[in-house]
C-alpha cells in the first residue's frame, strides 16, 4: 500500500469584526429574528430522494439560515468563568451546492461560522472570516463568485442585527 500524500499551502484570510453599541441579548434576538433556523424539512426531503421538492423549498426560503448555534460562553464554566458567546453556523444548502458542485472541498467552509460575544464594555461583537477569502483558495472563479455573494449577504445581515 502506498503512503498517503499530504500537501499544505498557506492562504490569506480576511477577518471581519463588527462591534455594536447594543447588548449581546439585543443583537442575538435581532439576528435570530432576521436569520431563521434552517428548515430541516429540506434535509428530510433530500434523505427521501425528493431533490426536486427540496430544491423548491430552498428556492422559496431565506438567503441565509442558522444551521446550529453552540454556546461557547457556557463551556468557559470549566475554567471558572461564564461569558456570553455563541458560535453560529450560517448558510444555505442551495448556495453551498453552487460551490461544491465545482469544488467539493468548499464544503469545509459551508455553512459559515460566525461568533457573537459580549466584550468587556458590554457590547455585542460579531467576528467571522470573509467568505470570498475562504472560498478563493480553491482557484475556481465560480466558487469565488458565490463567496463574494455571501460576503454581501452575511455582512448585511450582521450589520442589520447590530444596528
Amino acid at each position: 500500500m502506498a503512503d498517503p500524500v499530504v500537501t499544505r499551502h498557506a492562504i490569506e484570510v480576511e477577518h471581519v469584526r463588527i462591534e455594536s453599541q447594543k447588548s449581546f441579548d439585543e443583537v442575538k434576538a435581532a439576528l435570530e429574528r432576521m436569520v431563521p433556523q434552517l428548515n430541516t424539512r429540506t434535509l428530510e426531503l433530500l434523505g427521501q430522494g425528493e431533490a426536486a421538492s427540496a430544491l423548491k423549498l430552498l428556492e422559496a426560503g431565506p438567503d441565509l439560515s442558522i444551521f446550529l448555534a453552540r454556546d461557547h460562553g457556557a463551556t468557559l464554566q470549566m475554567a471558572g468563568q461564564k461569558k456570553k458567546a455563541l458560535q453560529y453556523e450560517i448558510g444555505n444548502p442551495l448556495t453551498a451546492s453552487k460551490m461544491t458542485r465545482h469544488k467539493l472541498p468548499a464544503a469545509l467552509y459551508a455553512p459559515l461560522r460566525v461568533v457573537l460575544y459580549e466584550n468587556e464594555a458590554g457590547h455585542a461583537v460579531f467576528e467571522y472570516d470573509r467568505p470570498s477569502s475562504l472560498f478563493g483558495q480553491f482557484g475556481d472563479e465560480q466558487v469565488t463568485a458565490v463567496g463574494r455573494e455571501l460576503d454581501g449577504e452575511l455582512e448585511r445581515a450582521l450589520l442589520h442585527a447590530a444596528e
